[in-house]
């Protein structure tokens, strides 16, 4: 039997013309566009920033480090947080980005064995000078799993209005500011008929953006969030995100996500972290089109995380 095999045929594309070959730009040129090219996994990505302000430094850390017992967790870390701007902090897990974000309105310290040295200033002042509660109420944070409380929606948001006073408010007069809350949470809409309903019966993006009402009702200049969407499906992370580029107008953001593309479509400016240090910080064009330092261009380009 004959066992030999035919093999397929050849199919050859036939082209008019020689292509074009284009050499490679060379390191370190910049883009025709006069910013950073993104790197391809961020090629034709929509952006959800809006327009940077550039506005007023709101909170500055200097030679910030952190601790749990005598491991150093963040290493003497300098960094501007701005109105108008969203500073996203990206790294992989163990590199100290939440430890950092939390201990800038000292949430750390409610842990036994953390403690941090350097300077933490919110508006020019040294935040230990300031009494805890005031600091939390001025830097406000929201986690990574929603936490509402087992009350209605709007008494979850009214809760944040009644411990500011002396006096306890009746709902009636804090409905106006509860209503302003949810509308600026981009909320309202859809709880308008419901504000008495349970907070535990909302979806979990609803959860969040309820959460983040409550912060914002205390009238915080820095909004803290450590991983906002990570527990929520994508249409709700994109509402956020969408959020985010508003709130940024009214209050600092600053941002911990592990998603790069999310840091890329949200942020104004990025941190990176890698075992408690601050490797880079950058605008985000050039955190991810151009980084400096090679640590910074093997996470962006995938090579760890």
């Amino acid at each position: 039997m004959d066992r030999s095999v035919t093999p397929p045929p050849i199919r050859r594309i036939v082209i008019g013309n020689e292509p074009t070959t284009v050499e490679p730009p060379p390191p370190g040129a910049t883009p025709t566009n006069g910013g950073a090219a993104p790197a391809a996994p961020f090629v034709g990505m929509k952006r959800r920033r809006g327009a940077s302000t550039g506005g007023q430094e709101r909170m500055r850390t200097e030679r910030l480090t952190v601790s749990y017992g005598a491991k150093a967790a963040v290493k003497e870390v300098d960094l501007p947080i701005r109105q108008g701007e969203v500073l996203a902090l990206i790294g992989p897990s163990g590199c100290g980005k939440t430890t950092l974000l939390r201990t800038l309105n000292r949430l750390t310290e409610l842990t036994p064995t953390a403690s941090w040295s350097g300077r933490i200033t919110l508006d020019n002042e040294d935040v230990d000078r300031l009494e805890v509660t005031q600091l939390r109420r001025r830097v406000s944070m929201v986690f990574q799993q929603p936490n509402p409380f087992p009350m209605s929606i709007a008494d979850n948001v009214g809760y944040a209005l009644r411990e500011q006073g002396a006096k306890r408010p009746k709902r009636a007069e804090l409905e106006p500011q509860v209503i302003d809350a949810l509308r600026r949470a981009g909320l309202y809409d859809e709880v308008a008929q419901n504000l008495d309903h349970p907070a535990l019966r909302l979806s979990g993006g609803q959860q969040q953006r309820l959460c983040i009402a409550r912060a914002l009702a205390a009238g915080p200049e820095v909004l803290l969030l450590d991983e906002p969407t990570s527990a929520l499906d994508p249409r709700s992370s994109t509402v956020i995100e969408e959020l985010l580029a508003t709130l940024k107008q009214e209050v600092a953001v600053v941002i911990v996500t592990h998603n790069l593309q999310q840091a890329y479509r949200v942020a104004d400016h990025v941190a990176f972290m890698y075992l408690g240090d601050l490797v880079e910080y950058a605008p985000v064009d050039r955190m991810f089109g151009a980084p400096r330092q090679q640590r910074t261009k093997d996470y962006v380009g995938g090579a760890f995380g």
